[in-house]
């Protein structure tokens, strides 16, 4: 009887988490005691749900408990350690009872597992809903709003229609009125010209010089001035307006869209799979995925020079009457192309000078500074070929790679951005491949340029 007594005393400084003597004991704040190493473990894998809680009551802390070794229980298990009541004979009732705690232990996890599970489970729910809410708000919202802007449109296009018939109904009144007066004026004309001619075959000279004064008055001519005819461009100023205000409206949509589509983009970047396709071989199949682009002034160095309808770039020495922008590149002499790129895009560059960098990049990358995460090539937001006269080398977040192939004054860059697919090659009469990289691309991506001083670099026009 005194050994079991023992033995439910040694129970008493048991770690219910691994059901040994405590080691390092630690007591919480409800009271149960632990191994600190178990406990901490256990509390580990609450780290994510950022909830804390009591292996046997289940009390919960909102806050990861600071645990301190308490001495004393320390004290009272070396004690039991030293007195061999480890070794002691099992009993095998005791034993039953060790494996019956431990079963509830089990249990207990299992239960809270399953609870946590549960929780998981509902808050996937309440996300799956919260997801459908918002993309049904959205839709209804943007449906509202194009509705607006569509009925504004038409409302404004209506009012030019308006005014320009309105316009052409004064204009054509004036001038048919113009018309019949100068109709009038030939038809009297005409008549006096009879009269004159009658009155020229009159034999009776004193009949004649008795007529002639009333036949020969004329009434006064239509004043030449108000019969000027305009050219003929009545309404195209008007047109030009128009046409203005649309080029507008796409710049403004298209710079907009690109903010409103990328979170969908990079969703359908990270969840869609990518497609196996052939790859281009020769330019002409290259050609079938050209893509039109231009640069962006926003994010020009002030250095830097456009020009072509901002096709062209070239780096002068004075500095460009641009606004303070924070999209411009404020160090190096780098822009961005205001067209974002998915799926398979291919461009061409000519360049001349000491050297010119063709690069792609992600929108968020480092505009400020002069530190390397401003820099194509030196981050993992960027990758760029730097073409010097004589030499390549490819750079992406700041390792070098030497090519090894003589320069050309053109490059083409191919771009698979589902398949993670980036190509750089050298345009002569053959197409010859300098560096392909394969990677994942997360974000839609931007042709981007850096030059050095005197050098220029222009995007070709290939369609």
């Amino acid at each position: 009887m005194a050994q079991k007594g023992v033995q439910l005393d040694r129970q008493t400084f048991c770690c219910s988490i691994c059901l040994d003597l405590l080691n390092d004991p630690v007591g919480l704040s409800c009271g149960h005691s632990y191994c600190m190493s178990c406990i901490e473990k256990h509390w580990d894998g609450e780290d994510k749900r950022r909830m804390y809680s009591c292996p046997d009551c289940r009390q919960t802390f909102t806050q990861r408990p600071v645990l301190m070794k308490n001495a004393m229980l320390a004290a009272l298990v070396e004690q039991l350690k030293k007195t061999g009541l480890q070794a002691a004979p099992a009993d095998h009732g005791y034993a039953g009872f060790e494996r019956q705690r431990e079963l509830e232990v089990s249990r207990l996890n299992i239960q809270q597992r399953i609870q946590d599970r549960e929780k998981d489970v509902k808050l996937l729910l309440q996300e799956v809903e919260a997801i459908s809410r918002s993309a049904d708000k959205a839709v209804e919202d943007s449906e509202k709003i194009f509705t607006q802007l569509i009925r504004l449109l038409q409302k404004r296009s209506s009012d030019v229609k308006q005014q320009i018939r309105s316009q052409q109904e004064t204009e054509v009144n004036r001038v048919t009125k113009l018309q019949e007066k100068l109709q009038q004026e030939i038809t009297e004309l005409k008549r006096k010209d009879a009269e004159l001619k009658k009155l020229s075959h009159t034999e009776d000279h004193n009949q004649f010089l008795h007529n002639y004064p009333s036949v020969s008055q004329l009434s006064e001519p239509t004043d030449s001035s108000s019969i000027n005819i305009r050219p003929l461009r009545y309404f195209e100023d008007v047109s030009a307006a128009v046409s203005e205000l649309r080029d507008l409206l796409q710049d403004i949509l298209r710079d907009k869209w690109t903010n409103i589509s990328v979170t969908e983009t990079e969703m359908d970047v990270l969840l869609s799979e990518p497609q196996p396709e052939p790859e281009p071989k020769t330019r002409t199949e290259f050609l079938q995925y050209s893509c039109d682009i231009t640069l962006d002034p926003n994010t020009a160095h002030s250095y830097l020079l456009l020009s072509e309808g901002n096709r062209k770039v070239e780096a002068m020495r004075q500095q460009q009457s641009y606004s303070c922008h924070p999209d411009r590149f404020t160090n190096w002499y780098q822009v961005l192309s205001r067209e974002s790129l998915t799926g398979r895009c291919y461009w061409e560059v000519d360049w001349i000078g000491r050297a010119v960098c063709v690069a792609v990049a992600y929108k968020n990358i480092s505009r400020r500074g002069d530190s390397r995460e401003c820099r194509f090539g030196f981050n993992a937001k960027s990758w760029m070929l730097n073409c010097h006269t004589n030499i390549y080398n490819f750079w992406f977040n700041n390792i070098h790679t030497p090519v090894s192939n003589p320069c050309s004054s053109r490059v083409g860059v191919y771009l698979d951005h589902r398949a993670g697919i980036l190509s750089f090659y050298r345009v002569s009469e053959t197409m010859t491949l300098l560096h392909r990289v394969q990677t994942t691309f997360t974000q839609p991506l931007y042709a981007g340029l850096c030059l050095y001083y005197g050098a220029t670099a222009e995007f070709c026009q290939l369609k």
